[in-house]
């Protein structure tokens, strides 16, 4: 409800408004022209109250004492003073300004009493001045205190904004992985066996016959790869058909696939698989099979057909060792091919991204005399 009303100025001014009509009102209740004018000054000063309250202090009350000096007794209108004091409590931005406004009224209300009054009488208006002070003590501890509420759920607004904002662009990274590493490898292999295919359509009919039909399964597995995907995308989790047909996931049990498709595609591939495969969650699983199938696509890419690839995974107790060798085709560092790999791309990336995510190390560089060697570590985790 504060907030609303702090949303509508014209709720202030309109209430300044009626404050200086009351006080102008006070005024014209007196005959003497001077009351008139002393009185409509201090109404047109008290309009300007919220923003200099201070300065209105300082000249509310001279305006009080030019008053006092001609008449020798308080007025009604002089309730502008307590109204001036109230402005310097609730909006001043040092409390020194409150206890000097305080001070003032307290004085200046003891010498409008005079000493013909009893000191009852000065210590109840003393009194009743202190208690319009606390009064507005209040009401500023209270707009204090809301405004600090408002900060801090500004505050927390902008951080939720910002947390939603760096969980969206983690996401789209995670996606733009996924989708590299499916897109990339499948068209690696399908573009290689199409060339193949190609090659081989007039002089050998069955060897371009099982390219074409690597190509189809490739395709195949690429595209309920990302039907995958886009389910995830859709529904935020695998759905209850993924796991009907067993395509939940992507797991350690599609390495071989992985492997056979390169092979298809003209490497020469070696995988050995060493230790208990037990102990990775599901997502460190697929980060292995990303690695390797990122790793083979890489070889395919700057290596060619005819290069020779050994895939090693070491399964200890607490962590999986990834090793991926390739001897380049017998093309030396320092040729255009290593070149393009050193040079790096979303594949390494992509690849050092998924295994740092996972808690693990990554290092990819080119072997001393011809090809390549990437080695991955992820701690192992349990879960599903």
């Amino acid at each position: 409800m504060l907030r609303r009303i702090q949303a509508l100025p014209w709720i202030h001014t309109a209430y300044d408004i009626a404050i200086a009509v009351l006080v102008v009102s006070a005024a014209l209740r007196y005959d003497d022209a001077y009351d008139q004018l002393v009185g409509s000054t201090m109404a047109l000063v008290l309009v300007f109250r919220r923003r200099r309250p201070m300065t209105v202090m300082g000249l509310v009350s001279g305006l009080a004492l030019v008053q006092y000096a001609l008449a020798s007794a308080p007025t009604a209108y002089d309730i502008a003073l307590l109204i001036a004091m109230v402005s310097v409590v609730t909006h001043a931005r040092r409390m020194w300004h409150a206890y000097t406004a305080g001070a003032v009224v307290v004085l200046g209300s003891a010498v409008a009493m005079g000493i013909d009054e009893s000191v009852a009488d000065i210590v109840a208006l003393s009194g009743v001045c202190a208690a319009v002070w606390m009064t507005a003590l209040v009401l500023r501890t209270r707009r204090l205190y809301v405004d600090s509420l408002e900060a801090r759920a500004a505050t927390a607004e902008r951080e939720r904004e910002h947390l939603v904002q760096i969980a969206a662009a983690a996401e789209r990274a995670e996606i733009a992985r996924e989708l590299h590493d499916v897109v990339a490898h499948s068209l690696a292999v399908m573009i290689l066996q199409a060339d193949g295919a190609g090659y081989a359509l007039k002089s050998d009919p069955d060897k371009a016959g099982s390219a074409l039909k690597a190509i189809g399964d490739t395709g195949r597995d690429a595209l309920e790869d990302m039907h995958r995907i886009v389910r995830v995308l859709r529904a935020g989790r695998a759905s209850a058909q993924d796991a009907d047909t067993g395509r939940l996931r992507v797991s350690l049990d599609d390495l071989e696939t992985v492997a056979e498709r390169a092979r298809a595609a003209g490497l020469k591939v070696d995988l050995a698989v060493e230790g208990e495969r037990g102990g990775l969650s599901t997502a460190d699983e697929l980060t292995v099979l990303r690695v390797v199938q990122e790793s083979l696509t890489n070889v395919l890419r700057h290596a060619g057909p005819g290069a020779q690839v050994a895939i090693t995974l070491r399964f200890d107790k607490d962590a999986v060792l990834i090793s991926v060798v390739d001897d380049g085709a017998g093309k030396l560092v320092g040729s255009q091919a290593t070149a393009d790999r050193v040079s790096g791309g979303n594949g390494l990336v992509g690849m050092r991204e998924r295994v740092e995510v996972s808690g693990g190390s990554f290092t990819a560089g080119p072997r001393l005399g011809a090809g390549w060697q990437v080695d991955a570590e992820l701690p192992v985790r349990t879960g599903t």
